[in-house]
């Protein structure tokens, strides 16, 4: 067994740093790149004071440039809030910091990120519990910001929303101020039932926790006060028109240097090795610490193999389909897909789940020619895009009850990705972690009724077994040697 030179939190923190540090740097690269220089910081003001439900394209809002900004000032916030409070940072400190900077690109920026952030506090200092230790509930919390952008820039105004235009009112400041300070008290108290509720299944907890309050919130907001539901968006970004086609270069040299280094990095970490790897792929990945186990040097070694297996996943559905391409939340969604790397996921759990998307897209094409249908969707759509990045949380279920549950948990989905953001009206950033779920509650009873005990299960217990057996052996050998 290797002895690390730095411990986890210093590695989780130092991987903070890194792409927070990134991001700001590829933003002037970009800036260069499209020739957006003069404009970042407007566009980025632009991005701030704009409704956000999803899935809002912060590329179309203030362009590349503007969006990294964006995701490296919301990266470094995290970075400074790991750092300057006591104690260690860990694996859900690392799932929390990059879904924040996951959906930089797309509903989340450095203005709306902050009532969410901070509310969980007041209520972590009313219970006295530790801060850094509940650090990522503060930053999971952020899942609502899309509530606080509405509140404060839509919701109240009499008139038409007008792009470009920050009309604050008394009324929209108190409520998202009012919302906000709800969410500090509701959002401790869901994620730990939402858990007993898929058993653990569903690595995206919050997704489900947050996606049925935000349920309740959309539809008491505006189906019962009778206010007509917000839609997108709709702009004419003739920088985003210009270069949009070209994103796909940016987006993949830009996660090829990521992902290259995270790889990289973690073997020099590891004593210039990749030992150990191996029995992480073995991991179930069901109630697993990877950091714990098996160290955050391997675990920046599963990042980068992660990375590289969504990035060809989607480079592969891209190619072949006509879809959405490289957009922000497309490039969101990459980072997304590593959220759990330190805690579940890994190449071997998740791959049956993107084919499972894919079998659904096959199933449907097949049964829509045998009826003389065309099909008006594609696995590379946006939705669908975004819905296998978190469709990956359910990972455990393919450790657990193997490969073919896989498929049919990536399958299930697949099928109702795209219909559950209606629920939340798009307001709940988490929408994919609350399909998986809802997917996790269906199918979990069916597995647990028609395979209660799994192969990987008996291998355990056998394994168990023989260690016990060994331990017995080896207690009574010591007894009739103390005896002699």
């Amino acid at each position: 067994m290797k002895t690390q030179r730095y411990s986890n939190s210093q590695i989780i923190n130092g991987i903070a740093l890194c792409f927070s540090v990134f991001f700001l740097f590829s933003a002037f690269v970009a800036a260069h790149y499209t020739g957006e220089w003069g404009y970042v910081f407007y566009n980025w003001y632009l991005i701030m004071i704009s409704p956000c439900p999803l899935v809002t394209d912060y590329f179309a809002v203030g362009g590349l440039a503007s969006a990294l900004l964006n995701a490296g000032a919301c990266g470094m916030t995290c970075f400074l809030f790991m750092v300057c409070l006591k104690g260690e940072s860990h694996a859900n400190t690392m799932a929390g910091y990059f879904l924040v900077v996951a959906h930089c690109f797309y509903g989340l920026n450095f203005f709306n990120m902050w009532p969410c952030l901070l509310a969980p506090f007041i209520y972590l200092h009313h219970k006295r519990l530790d801060f850094k230790s509940n650090l990522h509930v503060c930053m999971f919390a952020t899942s609502f910001a899309p509530f606080i952008s509405e509140f404060l820039f839509r919701y109240t105004q009499r008139s038409h929303f007008i792009f470009g235009q920050a009309n604050l009112t008394r009324s929209g400041v108190a409520l998202a101020f009012l919302f906000s300070l709800m969410l500090g008290y509701v959002i401790p108290a869901i994620l730990p039932g939402a858990k007993a509720w898929h058993k653990g299944y569903n690595l995206y907890n919050g997704g489900l926790a947050f996606g049925l309050f935000g349920f309740f919130v959309y539809n008491f907001m505006y189906k019962t006060m009778g206010i007509e539901s917000p839609g997108g968006l709709a702009l004419d970004n003739h920088i985003y028109v210009q270069f949009g086609h070209s994103y796909r270069l940016y987006a993949t040299l830009f996660f090829l240097a990521i992902f290259l280094a995270c790889i990289l990095t973690g073997y020099l970490l590891n004593g210039k090795t990749f030992d150990g790897y191996h029995r992480l792929l073995k991991d179930t990945g069901y109630a697993s610490n990877f950091a714990e186990k098996y160290g955050m040097p391997l675990c920046l070694v599963n990042t980068g193999c992660c990375g590289l297996l969504f990035l060809s996943y989607l480079h592969l559905i891209i190619y072949f389909t006509e879809g959405a391409g490289f957009t922000g939340p497309t490039m969101g969604v990459i980072l997304a897909a590593l959220t759990f790397t330190a805690m579940g996921q890994h190449p071997k759990n998740i791959w049956p789940i993107l084919v499972g998307y894919q079998l659904l897209y096959f199933v449907t094409i097949f049964f829509c020619h045998a009826n003389g249908r065309e099909l008006t969707w594609s696995i590379s759509t946006q939705g669908y895009i975004n819905g296998v990045a978190f469709a990956t949380g359910l990972c455990p279920i393919v450790g657990r009850y193997g490969v073919r549950a896989g498929l049919a948990a990536g399958f299930m989905c697949a099928s109702m990705c795209t219909a559950t953001s209606a629920l939340h009206g798009g307001f709940v950033l988490y929408n994919g972690g609350f399909t998986t779920g809802i997917t996790a509650i269906i199918l979990l009873p069916i597995l647990e009724h028609y395979c209660p005990v799994t192969r990987t299960e008996i291998k355990r217990l056998t394994i168990n077994m023989q260690d016990m057996i060994s331990l017995v052996e080896t207690i009574s050998s010591n007894s009739r040697n103390h005896s002699q």
